[in-house]
C-alpha cells in the first residue's frame, strides 16, 4: 500500500487559471492540466528564483518531491507551448498557507496558519466558542462550486 500523499503548502493562488492559444477554436483544443502545487513550484523556482531546497521548505515537502513536481510542471508547460494546447490550472493535494474562518454566531473572522490546519480544522470560534463556524476562501481561487484548498480539487471549465 503506497504512502498517503502529503499536503503541499501553497502561498499564492493564481487569479487566471486558464490559458489557450489564439486562433484555435475552443471546441477542438486539447489541454493540459497543471495542478496548483505545480504552478506554485514554477512560481517559486522560475519566477522568484529560489533554490530547490528553499522552495521545498516553503511548500513543506522534501527536495526530491519538489524536484518531481517541478519537472512534471515544466514538462506539461513545454507540451502545451510546443503542441498548441490550452493550460488549465486546477486540482492537486495542497493546503493554502493561511485559511480564513468565520463564526456563524457573531460574524468574527480569523486566520489559521497551515501548520495548525495539518492537525485539523478548528472546532469552535475563538471569541464566543460557538461550534457554528465555516471556512471562507480568499478571492481569486478560480475554481467552481466544489471544495477549494485541502485535498483533491475539481474545477469548472472557463468557457
Amino acid at each position: 500500500m503506497p504512502r498517503p500523499t502529503k499536503w503541499r503548502r501553497v502561498d499564492f493562488m493564481p487569479e487566471v487559471t486558464y490559458f489557450r492559444p489564439a486562433g484555435i477554436p475552443p471546441r477542438s483544443i486539447e489541454e493540459v492540466c497543471l495542478s496548483v502545487e505545480e504552478a506554485e513550484a514554477i512560481r517559486l523556482k522560475d519566477l522568484e528564483g529560489l533554490e530547490q531546497e528553499a522552495c521545498a521548505e516553503k511548500m513543506h515537502i522534501s527536495r526530491p518531491t519538489f524536484h518531481r513536481i517541478l519537472e512534471s510542471a515544466r514538462s506539461k508547460l513545454a507540451d502545451a507551448l510546443i503542441s498548441g494546447k490550452a493550460i488549465r490550472i486546477e486540482g492537486g493535494n495542497f493546503e493554502m498557507a493561511m485559511r480564513r474562518f468565520r463564526c456563524n454566531n457573531d460574524g468574527h473572522e480569523w486566520n489559521v496558519p497551515f501548520e495548525a490546519m495539518v492537525a485539523g480544522n478548528p472546532l469552535a470560534c475563538p471569541r464566543c466558542n460557538s461550534p457554528s463556524i465555516q471556512s471562507i476562501f480568499p478571492r481569486g481561487l478560480g475554481f467552481g462550486g466544489r471544495g477549494r484548498g485541502r485535498g483533491r480539487q475539481r474545477g469548472r471549465r472557463p468557457w
